[in-house]
């Protein structure tokens, strides 16, 4: 782990942490359900118990860039080419119990974020992710998606139920090279500009509920699989 940071090249003192530093104490505070202080307490002790002399950013330094953090996933890349699975939910961040909702009524309306997951195919691990507003279709995310994965990751194919099934998403897709899994909606229709990309992956629709190839289980099966509903959200990142 790189912990301290870099020269940034811009004018200015450059951070003397790195965002893989305030992510791990971040982590180490959703996890064990800590506050600042006492996250940055404990990662101090994990650091001691590793042998490394490395400072620990105080709780304001963390407090601080936390909000325009921008948290990176590990995940071990494929060789054979990744199968992208693609859905949301909503995550609610603020609202009252659902045993007090049910028994007394809601006394304000709740408020919620939602999250767009792509998982692979074949580990079901996290891959990318993306938290907007709950107003925010599914349709307009995916183009993000598969720019948090590397140039040099191949991207087989990526499945998405019939959200997904818009002109942008499509081009989006076929910049990856990769073939769009998506089951065609009712009032679908063949867009006029067929260009060869976008003609390519267009190909490849499916019906819904029809067996994903290769992949040894069903497409909407698989996808809500990824799907994480916790009631309350852990932490404001």
């Amino acid at each position: 782990m790189c912990w301290h940071g870099s020269c940034s090249g811009k004018r200015g003192r450059s951070r003397k942490y790195s965002e893989a530093a305030i992510q791990f104490c971040l982590t180490i505070k959703v996890l064990f359900n800590l506050a600042l202080r006492q996250a940055t307490g404990m990662v101090q002790r994990l650091l001691k118990l590793a042998g490394l002399d490395w400072e620990v950013p105080d709780f304001s330094t963390v407090s601080r860039r936390q909000k325009h953090l921008a948290v990176k996933i590990t995940a071990n890349p494929t060789m054979t080419g990744l199968h992208l699975l693609v859905d949301g939910t909503d995550i609610k961040m603020l609202g009252e119990g659902e045993w007090k909702t049910r028994k007394h009524g809601a006394d304000y309306r709740r408020q919620c974020r939602k999250v767009h997951l792509g998982i692979d195919a074949t580990t079901l691990e996290i891959r990318t992710i993306e938290v907007t507003a709950n107003a925010t279709d599914d349709a307009p995310t995916l183009p993000c998606l598969p720019d948090q994965i590397g140039a040099s990751e191949a991207i087989a194919g990526v499945s998405g139920d019939g959200a997904y099934d818009t002109k942008s998403c499509h081009e989006a897709i076929a910049l990856r090279s990769a073939h769009a899994i998506i089951p065609t909606r009712k009032n679908g229709k063949p867009w006029k500009d067929r260009r060869r990309g976008l003609r390519s992956a267009t190909r490849y629709y499916m019906p819904c509920g029809a067996l994903v190839v290769g992949y040894g289980r069903s497409g909407p099966a698989t996808i809500g699989a990824a799907r994480w509903k916790p009631k309350y959200a852990a932490s404001s990142y």
